[in-house]
């Protein structure tokens, strides 16, 4: 059956269905530019005849088409759209039946404007001598690297040629061929090879080109990067072969072959993303203690959900974030148990709970299942509402399945009837797309008596908090010391006056025994107490660091929600510190809380904050430049 079009493409998909793609390119880092060619194989859908096949591009040169080996005529779009970019039209010499299967060479080149990619210069790097290119195209942007049908349900497996100079290495999202060590030098370029046997929407689609050594990490499994960071990662990311087995008892066989890392430079505007195969990852996961490695899991989990199988389009972003989250802490307890379990919901219904309170709860994005027709773009939507809203409805749903009273209810141990259905949804979708409609037509015919319980209505399509507490699922007991210290803080400057700068009996003592973790949730506790308009006072801001020295912490998480709450309290000699953070690393997670945290801060915050991305946004990635200029006002 026909797939209705993505509203976020203009491509004809699924009027005729790109299946593969050989590239053969050469990445130029002087023209800041990768130029080549893409020949996709595309087959015609069954219900009628195609005489156009309609891709999406954005920024790229398109040199030439030709259809079966023929030249054929094209067309580029002479009003590109300001989201979805510029449609190619290629014309199909002779109208071509239903069923059958063409080829379309496109020759084209990218542009320095190609919001897909990132150039840094030799100064951006670790090593300070070679430049780098890494590409990032969720949501929409591998059309700003190949013509494509840039929609998530147009999944493709493809092979790769990259010429690169040497000595860098380039890598992909893909099985790579021969190692760099045996590849010849000719011209002082070097030739890769990939396969991605398996189908992959655009997105997942990536390179890397960069100054790169890797270490192994398990049987199957290696991190790459450059090497004045390879020893680091080498150790944060050592459990990756546990996360893999725990992941493959919740969601079935692991079907990519290789699943390696790579350890990217600061300015990578996500905590990871899920390529197959290679995964990109922070360096603000760098904290020396794994209290990070949880983001490893996460991207792990992705393997079965969003890449394996995928959300039809972005409005369904949660089938793919809501459950790699509930896959994610399903890991987490096997490896650490029920308590690591409970402790990371709780944190995450949190997260949730004050992006909701800022955007509001009528705000359209709250929803589940937001509304992307017009033109929306994807990247202005997202937030914690996919991933943790997401993750409550599969908590919900699993509990109304098992038919225990809500006073019994244990999310992290879960209902095995539950775990089979999860584990049937990525078989039998497996390499294809599921829609809210399918997934609930599938729970439905599982669990008939429980889905007459459910408020499909609401949880999908209502904005807002989630219509059911399953906050009250969980056990808060490695969660309750560090709320009850957040508690004694917030109470002992509850007007925010500063006549008590500390609770009673307050003293270096009281974190003694708390996990990175623990630390983190009590600086979240104190930010959803008094991360608003109420701020804390300056003088219990002094006290909090007196004993406590969070500004020596190396945890990134810990160190971005300390300066939030001293920036809320006025605290001006937390600038040059923020400005510090923020042209450090390009991760948005902190960027933009950091920068609308600053912008609050008075007048002359808002001026720091605006002279700050001046200076530094040259080195964030396009993406996570547009959303911090969005979020300032400029």
């Amino acid at each position: 059956m026909a797939t209705p079009n993505d509203p976020s493409s203009q491509s004809n998909y699924p009027v005729s269905k790109v299946t593969h793609c050989d590239f053969d390119l050469t990445v130029d880092f002087e023209k800041k530019s990768v130029g080549g060619t893409a020949v996709l194989t595309a087959t015609v859908g069954p219900d009628a005849a195609a005489d156009t096949l309609v891709l999406d591009t954005r920024d790229l040169v398109i040199e030439s088409c030709s259809v079966d080996g023929v030249e054929a005529a094209f067309e580029l779009q002479s009003d590109p759209h300001p989201v979805m970019g510029t449609a190619l039209t290629i014309t199909l010499p002779g109208s071509r039946a239903p069923g059958s299967t063409f080829s379309v060479a496109v020759a084209y080149r990218t542009t320095p404007e190609s919001s897909g990619l990132q150039w840094l210069r030799p100064e951006q790097t670790a090593g300070g001598k070679h430049p780098y290119l890494f590409s990032q195209f969720q949501a929409i942007h591998a059309r700003s690297f190949f013509p494509c049908q840039d929609a998530p349900a147009a999944k493709m497996t493809y092979k790769a040629r990259v010429t690169a100079p040497a000595p860098l290495v380039a890598l992909m999202s893909a099985v790579p061929g021969e190692s760099p060590e045996s590849l010849p030098v000719a011209d002082g370029m070097r030739t890769f090879t990939f396969e991605q046997k398996v189908p992959i929407p655009p997105y997942l689609l990536a390179l890397a080109v960069g100054n790169l050594e890797a270490r192994d990490i398990g049987p199957r499994s290696r991190v790459w990067s450059e090497p004045e960071t390879v020893a680091a990662g080498e150790y944060e990311f050592a459990e990756t072969e546990e996360f893999l087995q725990a992941a493959e008892n919740v969601a079935g066989p692991y079907v990519w072959g290789r699943y390696d890392l790579l350890l990217l430079p600061p300015s990578f505007p996500y905590g990871g993303m899920e390529n197959p195969c290679l995964t990109f990852v922070t360096p603000t996961l760098l904290a020396g203690d794994r209290s990070q490695a949880h983001v490893v899991a996460h991207e792990i989990a992705h393997s079965w959900s969003g890449n394996l199988v995928t959300n039809e389009t972005w409005e369904s972003f949660w089938l793919n974030e809501g459950f790699t989250v509930f896959i994610e802490r399903k890991i987490m307890h096997a490896m650490y148990g029920k308590a690591v379990f409970d402790f990371s919901a709780i944190g995450g219904l949190m997260e949730l709970k004050e992006t909701v309170d800022r955007l509001g709860a009528d705000h359209p994005h709250t929803a589940l299942t937001p509304v992307l027709e017009g033109g929306v773009d994807p990247d202005d939507v997202f937030s914690k509402v996919p991933y943790e809203k997401g993750f409550a409805f599969l908590v919900y749903l699993e509990h109304v399945s098992s038919g225990r009273a809500d006073a019994d209810a244990d999310a992290a141990n879960g209902h095995p009837a539950f775990g089979e259905f999860l584990r049937a949804h990525f078989e039998n979708n497996k390499f294809g797309c599921v829609t809210a409609a399918g997934f609930r037509a599938s729970y439905e015919a599982a669990f008939p008596d429980a889905a007459k319980k459910v408020d499909w209505e609401t949880w999908l399509h209502k904005p807002g908090m989630p219509p059911v507490d399953v906050g009250a699922y969980y056990d808060d007991a490695l969660a309750r010391a560090s709320a009850d210290l957040a508690k004694k803080w917030h109470l002992c400057d509850v007007l925010g006056m500063g006549a008590q700068d500390r609770p009673e009996g307050a003293s270096a003592s009281d974190l003694e025994g708390f996990t990175a973790a623990q630390i983190d949730h009590f600086l979240l506790s104190l930010l959803e107490y008094r991360g608003g308009s109420h701020p804390l006072s300056l003088p219990v801001i002094r006290a909090l660091e007196e004993l406590y020295s969070l500004s020596n912490s190396k945890n990134s998480e810990i160190a971005c929600k300390w300066l939030q709450l001293r920036l809320g309290a006025g605290d001006t000699e937390a600038f040059e510190p923020t400005a510090k953070a923020l042209a450090a690393a390009g991760r948005m997670k902190f960027l933009r809380p950091l920068y609308r945290s600053l912008r609050r801060s008075g007048k002359d915050g808002e001026a720091f904050a605006l002279k700050t991305f001046e200076e530094t946004r040259a080195m964030y990635h396009p993406i996570a430049e547009k959303m911090v200029a969005a979020d300032l006002g400029v």
